[in-house]
């Protein structure tokens, strides 16, 4: 008496929690975004722009494997939080980048008209009843390869042998990054494609009429 009923799943109140580790990481790498595009356009500090970027990139992974090794640190709002921030980071970091003047504005229309493409098969995924798939490993090394070159790129605009080391070093893992990124839509595409071959459209709950109970 008193447990649940039969067939009823267990709700983990832990799931709800806020106030966690990778949260709280999350949060300040999403109040470090208007900080990174002040330094960078305004100021012109680009040592600090780059450390910000280095610091985003480390705590993303941080909050990571924090999230999956510590207990009571994985939460709903986490699982949210943490992709949404590194969207905005892939969106905010490579027009600031151009608009600085450090990488061309074909490679930003290249990388954002790849993810707009994707986002275009998102009603036709739910329309089979999903809301996207997984995402891959390939996926994965590609925004890595990505936010691992562009803060490189950016140390490289100092007029020192050093720095065009690392400005070559840079453009190394953006140009693999970006044919890693490209090839990882077209393996989503073809998910897709096989998707809708293989699931059936899901019907549309039918509408209530008025004076209906």
């Amino acid at each position: 008496m008193g447990g649940p009923e039969a067939g009823e799943t267990q709700r983990d109140p832990g799931r709800d929690r806020v106030l966690t580790i990778p949260n709280v990481l999350s949060v300040i790498r999403l109040i470090l975004v208007p900080v990174f595009l002040y330094l960078l356009l305004i100021t012109d500090q680009i040592a600090l722009a780059v450390a910000i970027l280095m610091f985003s990139g480390f705590s993303d992974w941080a909050d990571g494997k924090i999230a999956r090794l510590v207990d009571n640190q994985s939460s709903r709002l986490g699982e949210l939080l943490d992709p949404a921030v590194d969207r905005i980071y892939m969106v905010v970091v490579p027009v600031a980048l151009a608009a600085a003047g450090v990488v061309p504005w074909w490679f930003v229309i290249v990388l954002l008209g790849r993810d707009l493409v994707l986002a275009a098969t998102l009603p036709l995924l739910r329309s089979r009843g999903l809301t996207a798939l997984p995402v891959t490993y390939l996926g994965k090394g590609a925004t890595f390869a990505l936010m691992s070159g562009l803060p490189l790129v950016l140390l490289g605009q100092f007029d020192a042998l050093w720095s065009r080391v690392i400005l070559a070093c840079g453009w190394a893992f953006l140009i693999w990054g970006l044919a890693l990124y490209l090839w990882s839509a077209v393996l989503y595409l073809a998910q897709v494609r096989l998707v809708l071959r293989r699931l059936p459209r899901r019907a549309a709950p039918p509408r209530k009429r008025v004076g209906d109970g």
